[in-house]
């Protein structure tokens, strides 16, 4: 008889500068371990970013369509979405737009 033992492997997700990673990009990350380690070598601000632009949306259809791009952009070596003027969450004067989570 042979017994196969998987040793069990945990793997970090980085968060962004203000935002933490949701459990639906969680998710998907964790589904490509490629990804995980372009993820994870991504700067703060460029993971910042790219949640932000999952997150920001208000249908949960975009929010889905903007993961599955997000993991073929960083598939594709891309380090910050297209197109995007950058997460509104860090600048001063936009503030009063947005609900504080407390």
């Amino acid at each position: 008889m042979t017994i196969i033992t998987k040793k069990r492997m945990t793997t970090n997700i980085l968060n962004g500068v203000l935002h933490e990673v949701p459990d639906d990009m969680l998710k998907a990350l964790m589904s490509n371990m490629a990804i995980v380690e372009k993820w994870n070598k991504l700067t703060p601000i460029q993971r910042n970013e790219w949640i932000c632009w999952v997150t920001i949306v208000k249908k949960s259809e975009t929010r889905a369509e903007h993961i599955d791009r997000m993991m073929q952009q960083l598939n594709d070596g891309k380090r910050q979405p297209c197109c995007w003027p950058g997460c509104p969450h860090r600048r001063p004067n936009a503030q009063k737009w947005f609900k504080k989570s407390e």
